[in-house]
């Protein structure tokens, strides 16, 4: 039976609804109505873009017939419609969306990051992944992230200023998937971007929140505090802001394409910030002229007659969702339901058995041996599942043993990745699908700027550590020109061949657990598209429970009884989320954030 977004909210006691409303509050002034909220929060918006933002508060989908777009800020949304609007193709869209991101969401993406990208195409019927991760530079050594005694950096030390800088891939990605599947004028793809940096646009309630609360270690990079912190002040929410330095950038860009960015003087900018920063970096003109997006292999498991299908290795993203759901497929999760404890156990145990997994074998399968198909092997998965159907949480989950095409032994990893990133899924008038996960790393990157966009610190997603506590080498450990493990999964869920669902979400390694949650709300719970979104997020990452609150008292407390340790925390995912059907597109966007889906 299908459940709407308000049939969600009461079995979790409000708490969809309590989101979106949450969402809403934070850019409404006390008494406005929903449509005064988007020109306080986001600036002018078009009549469907705000219309959409009402929808999201009252936890609906967004309907379309021909095309389907959601993205994670309304003036982005707006955008990429546009495009679609005009008859230009999915990837056509993507650019207009990310440029115009990078602008009005700095922190979670932009053209100093990197992204990937699922393509389903609908003339063919292929499907094909782009890796634009940005790369380690060919300086790099084992002891990147070591002090002079061998023992690991602090985190934050590694992250802030040149060192933590990866030769970006975002810019790059934009041209290969406009090469191949584009049909507008890539120029004009860049208008909106340019149009908003020169002109500005508002500085919305979620970016100021996170200007102010990072303070004084967003100030460390002079091109940085002046952006945003100009006067000595936060931006603030409502604030007009202009960023010229980045309308140049992008024109560069649409007149010369990605060799304007890797090539010239944006290059030069880019690497004499790296290397002039108080924590310098590694990163040379010749890293930024040999980068190249690699085509990919999509990584695919069954899931309930759905092929569920995503980003491979270098991202974690595609396995970890793989082995969960494939985990999964013996066990009824429709008949037990969204609120039963029994499900989450379920759930959180089979996330807990791909983690191990995640942590041991998954990395750069370019620089290392990766036993890519047997981590999805169906009777691997099966095995691995057998572990789940006792009564109460595992005792002990460990690595297991997939099958490999040679012999090889990998450490266990335990390098950090924090949530930030951002999300884009489109489907076009053409049939086409892109899902596309795209991110600088942590907030703010390395919180270096120039060319008016923020450096990613995407090199501390590898370990710091070269080998683990019982000697073994660890696959994620930094090397020359190596991608560092991602959790990124954008997704898009088949049915005999055909898209019916495009997904993904940010959040650091937590993105696993948003995303196959989100796929089993819609394909067991019978969710619609909003609903799927905005539900309770319930994570587990091989260790506690991580839980929302204003959960009910009856899941928590069943889930503790299993053996759960709960850990109550915020959990801001970013789902953007399209399902195809028979009667046309329905799109939603979570509404832990500010984004929108715009369908036509």
């Amino acid at each position: 039976m299908k459940q709407s977004a308000v049939a969600v909210a009461l079995f979790l006691g409000g708490s969809a609804m309590a989101f979106a409303q949450q969402a809403t509050d934070a850019v409404a002034p006390e008494g406005a109505s929903g449509s005064d909220v988007q020109a306080d929060g986001f600036g002018p918006l078009t009549q469907a873009s705000r219309d959409a933002l009402d929808a999201k508060a009252r936890g609906e989908s967004v309907a379309g017939q021909d095309w389907m777009i959601s993205a994670a800020h309304p003036l982005a949304s707006q955008a990429g419609a546009k495009v679609l609007a005009a008859g230009g193709s999915a990837a056509d869209a993507m650019v207009a969306v990310q440029v115009v991101l990078g602008l009005v969401e700095p922190q979670s993406s932009g053209l100093g990051g990197g992204a990937f990208l699922v393509w389903h195409d609908a003339e063919t019927g292929e499907l094909t992944t782009l890796d634009g991760r940005e790369t380690a530079p060919m300086a790099a050594t084992p002891r990147l992230f070591l002090d002079g005694e061998g023992q690991p950096l602090d985190f934050m030390e590694a992250v802030v200023g040149g060192l933590s800088v990866g030769t970006p891939g975002t810019p790059a990605l934009l041209e290969a998937a406009h090469r191949k599947w584009g049909r507008a004028n890539w120029a004009g793809l860049f208008d909106d971007g340019i149009g908003l940096a020169e002109e500005g646009f508002t500085v919305s309630p979620r970016l100021a929140t996170l200007v102010a609360e990072e303070g004084e270690a967003l100030q460390g990079d002079p091109a940085t505090t002046a952006y945003f912190f100009p006067d000595g002040q936060p931006v603030a929410a409502g604030a007009r802001l202009t960023n010229p330095a980045y309308a140049e950038t992008l024109r560069r860009l649409a007149s010369e394409g990605a060799a304007g960015f890797y090539q010239g003087g944006i290059a030069e900018g880019i690497v004499a910030a790296v290397r002039d920063a108080d924590n310098p970096g590694l990163l040379s003109m010749q890293d930024l002229a040999g980068y190249r997006v690699v085509e990919r292999p999509a990584v695919c498991v069954e899931y309930r007659s759905h092929d569920v299908c995503g980003m491979g290795p270098p991202s974690s993203g595609g396995l970890t969702v793989g082995q969960i759901l494939g985990m999964l497929g013996g066990y009824d999760l429709a008949a037990l339901g969204a609120e039963s404890p029994e499900s989450w156990r379920l759930i959180g145990d089979a996330s807990r058995l791909a983690f191990a997994d995640r942590g041991r074998f998954m990395a750069d399968s370019d620089h290392v041996p990766m036993p890519t198909q047997g981590l999805i092997d169906p009777a691997y998965l099966a095995e691995r599942g057998k572990l789940l159907a006792g009564d109460d949480s595992l005792p002990e989950v460990s690595a297991g043993q997939p099958g490999w095409s040679h012999a090889m032994l990998w450490g266990q990893d335990a390098s950090p990745e924090l949530p930030s990133t951002t999300h884009i899924s489109i489907v076009d008038s053409y049939g086409n699908a892109l899902s596309m996960t795209t991110t600088i790393e942590n907030g703010f990157g390395s919180r270096v700027m120039t060319g008016g966009f923020l450096l990613n610190n995407e090199l501390t997603d590898f370990s710091f550590e070269t080998y683990d506590a019982d000697g073994w080498p660890i696959a994620n450990a930094v090397a020359p020109g190596k991608r560092p493990r991602s959790s990124m999964a954008p997704t898009i869920v088949l049915k005999e061949g055909s898209p019916v669902m495009v997904i993904g979400s940010p959040g650091g390694s937590r993105i696993i657990g948003y995303v196959a949650r989100a796929i089993i709300a819609h394909l067991d719970w019978g969710m619609d598209i909003q609903a799927a979104l905005a539900a309770p997020n319930i994570v587990n990452r091989f260790g506690p429970m991580d839980v929302e609150a204003g959960l009910p008292a009856a899941l928590t407390q069943g889930l503790a009884e299993m053996g759960f340790e709960l850990n109550e925390t915020d959990l801001t995912s970013g789902l953007q989320g399209i399902v195809i059907g028979p009667d046309g597109l329905t799109g939603g966007a979570d509404p832990r954030r500010e984004g929108i889906a715009l369908g036509g």
